[in-house]
């Protein structure tokens, strides 16, 4: 649908006209700019179209071709196998067109940043005050999360405060949109976000919700616990006693939901987050395991011995990763490592990146120490 864009430098055809028009006659001058257009639509070498944005590719507010040959496949998916009428189909994407902001900020994402200033996006001295009352405030719902689905009440409360601010935080993207906009136009993840226009759409309608009226984040994700469509599908409980999952406004279910998540991903309450290993690290195979992140796994008494360091038994005796977190180069910087327990490891099933896991580790820290 999109023209191919390929960035053949303006300020070489600019050049390039100022050195030739002075010394072609007049009769060759079409000929040599017949050239140059050539020349701008060729493909730049080393360039594909993967690697431009995909925000180059389009105009805010254009509207999406919805007879591309990928949508009359959803369509016929929605209608065939999901029971979704045409009449349906047709009052949703009548006239949808693509957010432009989305896809600039698909390409800037916050984990990309070095802890050192990734951090402070999430953990203040506000934060963590807020946390702490958030804890006394919701004790008796905390309380029931740890009997019944035994998670950390503090590690609940922090990602609750990462994802939304605890609430306040929610996004102002229309989902629909967000995700109908990623699937036509962000090819390196369009499969993904095809599948979770389609999760939001069977949820909205196993929940009531009206899915023109949703809003939330650039990613598509949504309500107090920020769960993409297929997420809330899988791990959005009820605990309030209706039986609607509610996370946008009930308090038990969005506690719940993030504990049960967690606890999916067999959460061992009380059992340890992380523990520092040095400012180095003293072998090839450790080396290896931060390389290659989350599943870079190494035995926990090889990780005990090689640096030097006495570590708690981790649940099972399962295997602990290795995580390098950069240091503030003002402040004399470097690196510092972490071995990364298996709750540790849950928290990244929420969000892939050992930077988050380790700023939810440190805010649920934060929270739990006593008031001053």
């Amino acid at each position: 649908m999109y023209p191919r864009y390929y960035p053949f430098p303006e300020r070489f055809i600019s050049s390039a006209l100022q050195e030739v028009l002075p010394i072609f006659p007049s009769q060759h001058l079409v000929r040599v700019l017949i050239l140059l257009a050539f020349l701008l639509l060729l493909p730049h070498p080393g360039i594909t179209e993967e690697k431009i944005p995909a925000a180059d590719l389009i105009v805010d507010g254009q509207q999406i071709d919805l007879k591309q040959e990928k949508f009359q496949i959803l369509f016929q998916e929605l209608e065939h196998d999901h029971g979704f009428s045409k009449t349906e189909l047709d009052a949703l994407f009548q006239g949808v067109t693509l957010n432009r902001r989305v896809l600039v900020l698909m390409d800037k994402q916050w984990e990309a940043k070095p802890y050192f200033q990734y951090r402070p996006l999430f953990i203040t001295d506000a934060v963590i005050k807020k946390g702490k009352n958030k804890l006394q405030e919701h004790k008796e719902i905390l309380d029931r999360i740890e009997q019944e689905l035994g998670v950390d009440r503090e590690v609940v409360i922090a990602i609750w405060g990462i994802e939304s601010h605890f609430g306040s935080h929610t996004g102002g993207y229309g989902v629909f949109q967000t995700l109908t906009t990623l699937f036509d136009a962000y090819p390196r993840r369009s499969a993904f976000f095809r599948k979770q226009l389609l999760h939001f759409l069977l949820l909205c309608r196993e929940n009531d919700y009206d899915p023109l009226v949703i809003t939330g984040s650039y990613a598509g994700a949504f309500g107090q616990t920020q769960f993409i469509p297929s997420s809330f599908r899988e791990y959005a409980v009820s605990f309030d006693g209706d039986a609607r999952r509610d996370v946008f406004g009930s308090i038990e279910d969005i506690l719940a939901s993030i504990a049960n998540y967690l606890h999916r991903y067999h959460w061992v309450l009380a059992a340890p987050l992380y523990i520092d290993i040095g400012t180095e690290l003293k072998s090839p195979e450790l080396v290896d395991a931060n390389i290659k992140g989350r599943k870079g796994l190494v035995d926990w008494q090889q990780v005990s011995k090689t640096q030097g360091v006495s570590l708690p038994t981790p649940p099972d005796n399962s295997p602990l990763t290795i995580v390098s977190l950069e240091k503030d180069p003002t402040k004399g910087g470097g690196i510092r490592y972490v071995a990364g327990y298996p709750n540790f490891q849950a928290i990244t099933q929420w969000n892939n990146s050992n930077r988050y896991a380790m700023a939810v580790s440190e805010l649920a820290e934060a929270i739990k120490l006593p008031k001053n």
